[in-house]
């Protein structure tokens, strides 16, 4: 065993703190631990003053991680940091919630490690100072019952793209006998092309028969969609067909499992909230959001935040069931909503040295909640909305990505707002964003000319000729 004495440690702060200045550290958690999480054991640092032997090497099995509780409790700790190591952490971290320690996650990125050579022990030991002298920032947490909701809307979109794959398994069978149902189908697992598909699996060959399973709402003819389905109808293809179908049916039944336990954790959720007084504003579209759970989605998140979330334009039922589930119902978090679009990582870092921006870029991130409202961005851009309209003369000045993390960030503002204040979200149309677009620019001009020592006469243009040259 192999690690950095007390004395190496202190004398390692107290360079620190000297660079640091006459400011210093105070020491913020007097009784701190800090946790190396590994998958077969983990190591636990404590003050050197709590146990002749500060550091402890732990099995990863649970009556190990039991024994690890107790002897926290014995020496004293209350608070407790750890490396959010894969899925290692959870069961370490749910057994110490539950014991009543006080434990924080912590990015691996963000934490420096001592220097010389590498181990579980200096690592540990590491964490112990850092979080004894509050250095160590804190990743989000849910509650209890926002990480349950969380993890079943994760499961889902698993399950749906274990679904989506046996579709294209079934795609692939179809173009094998040369079944070019997508062309007459929009999409081959809805009414119509899982009839078809089903009746080919049960022995049905006729091309004209099985354009008979064809809804009213399908946009070709029967013959059409017979012509398409004249194939080579082979033996081993059809079996390849069969079982893609069985899989995805078999998914698809899952997911509505799923959708049960969803649905019960937001009963759970919505037992001590108050149903809102105002009802529930009407639904902006018609129809389901693809993917949208089998149960009244828009009630449930109504009684739960208070707003209707998807009065913001690009935000489906879906959508805001997963940003909700990923960011909590609670926004106190988050003190400003600077806070929270700097926790998506959609605001730039400013890097600067000597007075100047050296760069100005968001950073990286695998932050679930990000994605969504990025996904939202590049959607709500189709529409004539005003962020439609925001995010068109965004990206025709600087580019579509840059656009999109603009209009991202504005939507997540939306949402930090009318989480935490309860405001209701009126659409204003692109024709407001393009009267304010023109106002600012006129206002820059004016002031631009001034400078310069000239004044700037009104001449308005007509409208149409305006559209033209914006």
């Amino acid at each position: 065993m192999s690690f950095h004495s007390a004395s190496q440690l202190n004398s390692i702060f107290r360079e620190v703190i000297m660079a640091r200045g006459s400011q210093g550290f105070s020491i913020v958690h007097p009784h701190a631990a800090g946790i190396d999480v590994g998958a077969t054991f983990h190591i636990v640092a404590v003050q050197p003053e709590c146990d002749p032997t500060p550091v402890r090497r732990f099995q990863s099995f649970t009556t190990d991680l039991h024994k690890l509780s107790r002897w926290l409790r014995e020496v004293g700790v209350t608070s407790v940091a750890m490396e959010s190591t894969g899925v290692y952490w959870i069961p370490v971290f749910e057994i110490l919630e539950s014991d009543g320690f006080e434990v924080i996650l912590v990015n691996a990125r963000e934490v420096k490690q001592v220097p010389g050579r590498k181990t579980d022990y200096n690592d540990a030991q590491w964490l112990q100072k850092l979080h004894q002298f509050g250095l160590l920032k804190a990743s989000f947490r849910p509650s209890e019952y926002i990480a349950s909701l969380r993890a079943y809307l994760r499961h889902r979109e698993r399950l749906i793209e274990y679904s989506a794959a046996h579709i294209q398994h079934m795609q692939k069978a179809l173009m094998q006998m040369n079944l070019q149902l997508h062309h007459v189908v929009s999409d081959i697992t809805g009414a119509t092309g899982m009839k078809i598909i089903r009746d080919i699996i049960n022995g049905e060959r006729s091309p004209a028969a099985l354009a008979k399973h064809r809804d009213i709402r399908c946009k070709e003819s029967e013959q059409t969609i017979a012509a398409a389905l004249t194939g080579n109808y082979r033996e081993e293809h059809v079996f390849a067909l069969k079982q893609a179908v069985e899989l995805r049916d078999f998914y698809e039944d899952r997911i509505r499992e799923c959708d049960a336990q969803i649905e019960k954790v937001m009963a759970k959720l919505n037992q001590k909230k108050t149903i809102p007084d105002t009802p529930l504003p009407k639904a902006r579209h018609r129809g389901k959001q693809q993917h949208e759970p089998d149960f009244a989605v828009r009630s449930a998140l109504y009684t739960l935040t208070g707003v209707d979330l998807t009065q913001i334009n690009g935000f489906g039922p879906y959508t805001a069931l997963r940003l909700v589930g990923e960011c909590g119902d609670d926004m106190a978090k988050w003190p400003t909503e600077k806070h929270f679009v700097s926790w998506l990582s959609l605001s730039p870092g400013n890097k600067k040295s000597g007075g100047k921006v050296l760069s100005s870029k968001t950073s990286r991130t695998k932050n679930r909640a990000t994605t969504l409202l990025r996904i939202a961005a590049v959607n709500v851009g189709k529409t004539e909305t005003a962020l439609g309209a925001f995010y068109r003369r965004l990206a025709a000045r600087i580019g579509k990505a840059k656009a999109v993390i603009a209009t991202a960030r504005k939507m997540a503002i939306l949402f930090y707002t009318l989480m935490k204040h309860g405001r209701a979200y009126v659409e204003p149309g692109a024709e407001y964003y393009e009267t304010q677009y023109r106002s600012r620019v006129l206002s820059n001009l004016k002031k631009r000319a001034k400078r310069l020592g000239y004044e700037l006469i009104a001449n308005p243009i007509p409208e149409k000729l305006y559209a033209e040259v914006s």
